[in-house]
């Protein structure tokens, strides 16, 4: 009997170390430890043994048991070694080689404008301010001089909500000017921001929709005037429309929360049906703008005495549509994905003033 387990033994290992594959080591495996393995079949006949056979070839068979499946699974962590290996060097990727170039994602005109924009007044000092889209009626209102029989007021032109427990109807911001408000209550003079941001209108055509994007900047100091106003305004269509030279006129208009307000045109050309800022003999309407009312520098708790400062903003929708050629505002928010391609920009080139804005 001792034979006969140290040749089954012996064979087995020999079955083993011959496997070169996983399949023919599961075989190995069945044909020695299985249901009707070898090394099964002569555990179930130890019931025909003496109680002095069972008391030493139990141990026995036990323990070839045991060293048969360590060393299948020894055999097994080694073959599967090897496979990955082989599949490694079989996969390898070749990392200097350029990569497949894909154009499946684009950025939004809106959201390249916007980054243009932030990169043109930081370059000349200003802070990106942000706020929420649901104001009270103070911030989006009352603090910027808007009366209450103001036209913005109306519930035909403004998005209201329903009523709180203190009879308080929010709003959906109309303008980002609420960010200006908030930005002079919360610090203190001098103060420089633009205030990019999604806002809320009750209209809707070719050249409205119910939800737009403004940018509106804000500079409030000691010794700030209209000059300073012009040349930032001056600055900021130069680079953006990427010009060497811009002529602008102020307009004398109305806003409630400047004083004097001003609408400003751009000198251009429409010549051949397309438009080119910087020459020719047209003017197009682009921006308001004006120095801040003290009614405003007041209801933030600026003394006009000791602080003025200037405010401007403009439709970003719209500075898309002159500066990249589109006619539709409202193919800004359809997500059609043969305008995005075609209009959308690669989110590697990030606009820089150096480098070019809309490259």
């Amino acid at each position: 009997m001792l034979d006969e387990i140290k040749s089954l033994e012996n064979h087995i290992i020999g079955e083993v170390n011959a496997a070169d594959s996983l399949e023919a080591l599961d075989a190995v495996r069945v044909a020695a430890l299985g249901k009707k393995g070898r090394i099964t079949a002569l555990m179930k006949n130890m019931g025909t043994f003496t109680p002095e056979e069972r008391k030493e070839f139990g141990p026995l068979l036990n323990g070839l048991k045991n060293q048969i499946a360590d060393i299948l699974t020894a055999r097994k962590d080694a073959l599967e070694a090897s496979a990955l290996n082989t599949r490694l060097a079989s996969e390898t990727i070749d990392v200097t080689l350029p990569g497949i170039p894909r154009r499946d994602g684009t950025i939004h005109p809106i959201s390249q404008v916007m980054d243009e924009i932030a990169e043109i007044f930081a370059n000349m000092g200003f802070d990106v301010a942000e706020g929420p889209d649901l104001e009270d009626d103070f911030h989006n209102f009352s603090a910027l001089n808007i009366p209450p029989e103001h036209p913005a007021r109306q519930d035909h032109d403004t998005f209201y909500l329903k009523p709180d427990a203190s009879g308080e109807r929010k709003v959906l911001r109309t303008h980002t000017s609420p960010v200006q408000i908030r930005t002079m209550m919360s610090e203190e003079p001098p103060i420089r921001i633009i205030a990019p941001g999604r806002t809320y209108r009750s209209d809707s055509d070719a050249t409205h929709t119910p939800m737009f994007h403004q940018v509106e900047g804000l500079v409030i100091d000691k010794e700030t005037h209209l000059g300073h106003l012009k040349g930032t305004l001056e600055a900021f269509l130069k680079a953006f429309f990427e010009v060497d030279a811009v002529k602008i006129r102020l307009r004398s208009s109305y806003f409630p929360f400047t004083e004097p307000s001003m609408e400003v045109d751009v000198q251009c050309s429409f010549e051949g049906g397309a438009l080119k800022i910087g020459e020719g003999s047209d003017w197009l309407e682009i921006l308001g703008c004006g120095m801040v009312n003290r009614k405003v520098l007041e209801a933030c708790n600026l003394d006009p005495s000791i602080y003025q400062g200037f405010a401007f903003g403009c439709g970003i929708d719209r500075l898309a549509m002159l500066k990249y050629g589109m006619n539709d505002l409202r193919a800004f928010f359809d997500s059609d994905q043969r305008w995005l391609k075609h209009y959308g920009f690669s989110p590697l080139n990030l606009p820089t003033l150096a480098g070019g804005l809309s490259r």
